[in-house]
């Protein structure tokens, strides 16, 4: 929200001589973020000067409109004469006072004017709009003066036009409503620097009369439950808006329409309630407040056709929809040039409603804005009043004798607080007196116990137990204020965010990392080292992934949590797989020119529960039960953490030092060993043996197993899952449950044999579909505890070796710890391993 100084303080007396960074600091201790000071003095240099267009000669030839002005700058230039300037726009006549920035001024954006020949005639300077003053968005033409703007030829145009102001860009939380109005933000300064505040929604406005001013009925009164207007007829219809007010809607960033409309919105800016001004002369019949009916659209105020739904609620006359209520007018009920009897309305809608509905239609009107975060329902009537008061005074007419006021509002429901709770949330002491100050300055009324009054004058509150506790009625303008913890904040806020002290708790002696986070941490480095990038995705998938995938339906990871209020309706899924987000990373990757990539992610997955519930409605007033907090417990889905790698493109570059090698199922194979590795699984309590699991290739999918259980899967996966997710063809992938993973064993410091080792190879000719992993047990199985490490360094197959058989071979080293090994300790143990080898999978010796 954009506002200017001089606004506010015609509602609070701020200090004349305080400094503007002192004023923003004050917005910011109150929790209102301000994104920037502009003194819109120093935002044009140079020569702004009025003038008034003496003459218009229209040049023919070009591909636009083109005009050559002669402007009466007065004195500014120097000499008296008329300034010649050549310019597009067609909205001024001869007579018209404009905004000329003569040659060595310079507008917002660095953009220097100069002198120039253009068209085939001289420039000198330029006629300037709103949006090149830095004034606003409006392009559409040059700024007109109005005719009876106080200034001559030459002056200084900077107040004029509002050049002299110094503008504060805010921006509100959500749950700060009333802080987009001056009213709120007059009363918030008025709090933080302790001067008197002049509340504009204070102004007397006369109640409804037994007579509506317009036959109106509401049908939906929890979507409207208040609906104020009133009629002033004979309106002058060729009424401008006060250059006053055009100026600050300008400021404010909202573009001026007419009269009436800028009434409506200068309203709005002012006192916080969004209005509506309908042409009465174009409705027909009563006009009725409901829910939308399946089938209906309207024509909104932008000139978009809008399909209606039942949630919408709308303003409606004979002829059907004629506006969408609490967020656009329409188009048929519109002021227009010629009307002369306008309706005012002031209405309070439902913020739920309105938010959704704006979200629906993607509308984010400056009124809807508003209503989602809350409006004051008691302000229907002031804000008709001064619109009312505003027209009748610009642009003559009568003000109607009858007020239509229907009044639905429900009595707001007081909060129990504990005098001591802000003492106890936040660490500061808190008196009571001063909690009650405070509350009652931000508009709550305080009821205190009647008897404790009685008994002793200076105590506040009621008894309830041991505890002292105020009954609080938050004010009307406040409908954040719902449970005792707003209440404190509201109490911590306006007594200074800088009484909090800033204190650490002192971490308890001896706890450090959990186990799994240092397990965690351990994954990740050991990714980090062989090559892998760590991304961090979103969690949410498409409904659509389970079928890409090839997932079964009895799948584990079929079944998925569905949001209620998804970031994205194509992604409405809480991910049961790290692999979808993880591919679609990959595949944005790709997008971007990069081929070679290996990257990991460590994240949960989410699991629901097949026999979960509805969640328990727990409130803030107090800390959850045991049984509440299981029965929550109940519902939420299982998130066990996983890891999951996928690679593609080469693993080792190509180069003047050879070819590169591309990754191919046994990188992810290898990947998953790496993690088992750095989560302390021991060597020989992990198994890999071949499987076919979606989305992985059949043939080229492997199962990691920890004593037994299966972990994870790693290989290349299906071509028609990397077809249907356009990634290239051999991309591998490796996910794994880490809280699958038993917990890492103390492990005893090696012993380091100071003797030689004995270094054998072994090439064993085997059937190709026995798994390397399982000719490697075996030869650890036989060769004994002399052993101290095998290791598979080639994979040959020919016609010698005969069809469906390879030959693996394996480096076997083996050492003592106590002495050296003889070539006959060496050759036994090895000959004892290729027996065991020979026994389980029939391998025989290569050559032999």
């Amino acid at each position: 929200m954009r506002v200017s100084v001089s606004w506010l303080r015609e509602y609070v007396d701020l200090p004349a001589d305080l400094p503007t960074g002192d004023l923003a600091q004050a917005l910011v201790d109150l929790g209102i973020e301000v994104d920037s000071v502009e003194d819109l003095s120093g935002s044009v240099t140079g020569p702004l000067v009025v003038g008034e267009v003496r003459e218009i000669e229209e040049l023919t030839g070009f591909k636009k409109p083109i005009r050559f002005c002669l402007v009466d700058v007065g004195n500014a230039n120097g000499t008296g004469e008329p300034q010649e300037i050549v310019c597009g726009a067609r909205n001024f006549a001869p007579g018209d006072r404009v905004v000329v920035i003569l040659p060595g001024g310079v507008l917002p954006g660095g953009f220097a004017i100069g002198a120039r020949k253009t068209y085939g005639r001289n420039s000198h300077g330029m006629i300037c709009s709103a949006k090149e003053l830095g004034l606003g968005d409006d392009h559409s033409g040059i700024m007109v003066l109005p005719a009876d703007v106080a200034a001559e030829p030459g002056d200084d145009a900077r107040p004029v036009v509002g050049l002299d102001e110094v503008v504060l860009e805010l921006e509100v939380t959500p749950d700060r409503g009333y802080a987009l109005s001056l009213r709120g933000l007059a009363r918030e300064l008025s709090h933080a620097l302790g001067v008197p505040l002049r509340d504009p929604g204070a102004a007397p406005a006369p109640a409804g009369t037994a007579e509506p001013a317009y036959p109106v009925r509401v049908l939906d009164t929890v979507g409207c439950d208040r609906f104020a207007a009133r009629l002033v007829t004979g309106v002058d219809p060729t009424a401008q808006t006060p250059e006053w007010m055009r100026r600050r809607l300008t400021v404010a960033g909202i573009r001026s329409i007419s009269l009436p409309v800028d009434i409506t919105n200068y309203v709005m800016l002012e006192l916080g309630q969004p209005m509506h001004a309908f042409d009465a002369d174009r409705l027909s019949g009563d006009l009725v407040v409901r829910r939308a009916e399946p089938g209906e659209k309207l024509t909104t105020l932008d000139g978009v056709a809008r399909n209606l739904v039942a949630e919408d609620m709308v303003i409606c006359d004979d002829t059907g929809p004629i506006s969408l209520a609490a967020v656009m007018g329409g188009e048929t009920s519109e002021v227009v040039a010629g009307t002369t009897n306008v309706l005012f309305e002031a209405a309070h809608w439902d913020p739920a409603m309105v938010g959704r509905t704006a979200r629906r239609h993607r509308l984010f009107s400056e009124a809807a804005k508003r209503w989602e975060r809350g409006v004051d329902p008691t302000m229907p009537l002031v804000a008709v009043e001064r619109a009312v008061t505003l027209l009748t005074e610009y642009a003559g007419g009568t003000a109607g004798e009858h007020i239509l006021d229907l009044d639905h509002v429900a009595a707001r429901t007081p909060v129990t607080l504990p005098v001591d709770l802000p003492s106890r949330r936040v660490g500061v002491a808190y008196p009571p007196q001063r909690v009650v100050a405070i509350l009652e300055q931000i508009g709550c009324t305080v009821t205190r116990g009647a008897d404790r009054l009685a008994e002793d004058p200076g105590s506040v509150g009621t008894t309830v137990g041991d505890a002292e506790v105020l009954t609080v009625t938050p004010p009307p303008w406040r409908p954040d204020l719902t449970d005792p913890a707003d209440l404190v904040e509201e109490v911590v806020r306006l007594d200074g965010y800088d009484r909090v002290p800033s204190v650490l708790p002192t971490a308890p002696p001896g706890r450090g990392l959990t186990w799994r986070q240092r397990r965690r941490r351990a994954v990740a480095r050991s990714l980090a080292e062989q090559g892998h990038v760590e991304v961090l995705s979103q969690p949410f998938v498409g409904v659509h992934l389970a079928d890409r995938f090839g997932l079964t339906d009895d799948d584990p990871r079929r079944p998925a949590v569905r949001l209620a209020n998804p970031l994205s309706e194509q992604e409405p899924l809480l991910r049961t797989t790290l692999l979808g987000p993880l591919l679609e990373a990959v595949r944005r990757n790709l997008g971007r020119g990069l081929r070679d990539l290996a990257l990991y992610e460590i994240g949960l997955v989410f699991r629901p529960r097949a026999d979960a519930g509805s969640p328990p409605v727990m409130g803030v007033d107090r800390r959850p039960t045991e049984a509440e907090f299981a029965a929550a417990d109940a519902v939420v889905p299982s998130q066990p953490q996983h890891v999951a790698v996928v690679l593609t493109g080469d693993v080792e570059p190509a180069g003047w030092w050879g070819p590169g090698r591309p990754a191919g199922w046994a990188d992810a194979v290898e990947a998953g060993r790496t993690v088992l590795a750095a989560a302390g699984v021991p060597a020989d309590r992990v198994e890999v043996r071949a499987a076919e699991v979606a989305p992985w290739h059949p043939g080229r999918c492997a199962e990691l197993l920890v004593d037994g259980v299966v972990v994870g899967h790693a290989g290349e996966l299906h071509p028609v899952v990397l077809a249907g997710l356009e990634l290239p063809r051999r991309t591998a992938a490796m996910e794994l449950d880490l809280d699958a993973l038993p917990d890492a064993p103390v492990v005893p410091a090696p012993d380091v044999s100071a003797f030689p080792p004995a270094l054998i190879d072994v090439a064993l000719v085997v059937d190709e579909r026995v798994p390397a992993a399982e000719v490697e047990r075996a030869l650890v199985e036989g060769a004994g505890d002399l052993l101290e490490s095998v290791r598979l360094f080639d994979v040959y197959a020919s016609e010698q070796l005969g069809a469906g058989r390879r030959s693996l071979a394996y480096k076997l080293t083996f050492r003592a710890p106590d002495r050296t090994l003889t070539v006959e300790e060496a050759v036994a143990a090895r000959d004892a391993a290729v027996a065991r080898a020979a026994d389980l999978h029939q391998a025989t010796l290569r050559g032999t």
